[in-house]
């Protein structure tokens, strides 16, 4: 589950982890007003607008800006919210803007020079350890740095059940190039970050940049989260905190429908109940001459409900010209799925693309029963490969 930049920082600051203060608008009346109450802080009269999308590289797309007062944050704020953001990470389609952030402006004059950081901590499956991810070179070119000095790029690898340890915090802040007061503020940077990713559950959680200030305070001046969905139901708190203006509808119709749907950019649809069995039938409509337009596992207790939810979601998409339904009966009973699809047919309205069923298993011969007594237009296969040769024929009369 993706969320926000300002309820990232508001997590990271009940950690301890010191954040660039701010306060979420929905409106510029609410921009003027929030404006107002971070005015004086840290470089007075100044502010940073931030649109706020589960998308990076706003600042590359005009998402944000600065403001010089709070007539100006006003403005900005107005102009922002409503406007379609197109980034190198939501696509030409782009995300429309429901709500900025205005932050206070921490890049205030002082001793010596601010720097920018770059930070994220992520799972190494294959090493079942955390990675700790950072360089020297943070702000919004990380990208390039990566590609053209990975010798900047620093990693630290930490055991889910010891922790960061002191030495790996101290190494992060001497490659970092930090002394003094600094040094010290990154190494409880480190640690909060740290906490905080763990504490949530979290899948990702990336800080770019992370900014030591002209006096030498250490602070998240971006964040971006991603919750593990499956470790959600221990953190209602973080629940609450989904953006559903932000999903696929389709896949937020998926969810509430306990289906695991993955939209593809195919032309057959499918419905399988397995992952396993999913991957062999998108293998067998490539086979057919096809490509798969979606990913959809009804599960190993599907209802009729679930399989007429399952077929409605489906047909939503415009690029489906075929559908492939391939159930194993194991748990789930055939004859259950096959009552799936006669209903959905009758609730679906006029179906204008040709639909191919396969169903083995416990109660097949029921399952083929109730479809070939249900006057429908379906197209029945047994193996896998008439499946495939009814997917390819059924492709050639559309």
């Amino acid at each position: 589950m993706n969320i926000h930049e300002f309820q990232g920082k508001s997590i990271l600051k009940a950690y301890n982890v010191d954040i660039q203060e701010g306060f979420v608008a929905n409106n510029a009346e609410q921009a003027v007003m929030v404006a107002t109450q971070l005015k004086g802080k840290f470089n007075p009269g100044c502010f940073v607008v931030k649109a706020q999308i589960h998308a990076g590289g706003r600042g590359k797309g005009g998402g944000v800006k600065i403001a010089r007062s709070v007539e100006e944050a006003g403005t900005i704020a107005g102009q922002m919210i409503g406007m379609t953001l197109v980034t190198p990470q939501t696509g030409p389609a782009g995300k429309k803007v429901n709500r900025v952030l205005i932050a206070a402006d921490v890049y205030y004059p002082g001793k010596s020079e601010s720097q920018e950081f770059y930070m994220s901590i992520l799972l190494n499956r294959k090493s079942g350890r955390y990675v700790l991810m950072y360089s020297p070179d943070g702000g919004m070119d990380i990208e390039q740095v990566a590609e053209t000095n990975p010798e900047r790029i620093f990693t630290e690898e930490i055991s889910p059940s010891m922790g960061i340890l002191t030495f790996q915090a101290r190494n992060i802040a001497f490659n970092l190039g930090l002394s003094g007061d600094a040094f010290l503020n990154m190494r409880r940077f480190v640690y909060g970050i740290y906490e905080a990713f763990t504490g949530c559950d979290a899948q990702l959680l990336e800080i770019n940049p992370v900014l030591k200030t002209s006096d030498d305070r250490v602070l998240a001046v971006d964040c971006k989260m991603v919750i593990d969905d499956n470790a959600l139901f221990r953190h209602p708190d973080l629940e609450a905190m989904r953006d559903f203006d932000e999903e696929d509808p389709v896949e937020v119709e998926a969810g509430k429908n306990n289906l695991n749907y993955v939209k593809l950019d195919g032309n057959v649809g499918c419905m399988v109940n397995g992952a396993g069995l999913a991957m062999a039938t998108m293998d067998i409509i490539k086979l057919s001459g096809g490509s798969p337009a979606n990913f959809l596992d009804v599960g190993g207790s599907a209802s009729a409900e679930t399989v007429r939810a399952g077929f409605r979601i489906i047909l939503r998409d415009p690029a489906v010209k075929a559908i492939l339904i391939n159930i194993f009966g194991g748990i789930v009973r055939c004859d259950r799925v096959a009552n799936g699809v006669v209903e959905a047919y009758k609730t679906a309205g006029e179906i204008k693309v040709p639909v191919v069923v396969r169903l083995q298993g416990t109660n097949a011969a029921e399952a083929k029963e109730i479809i070939d007594n249900s006057g429908l237009s379906v197209i029945s296969a047994i193996s896998f490969g008439d499946a495939a040769e009814a997917v390819r024929k059924a492709l050639a009369s559309v």
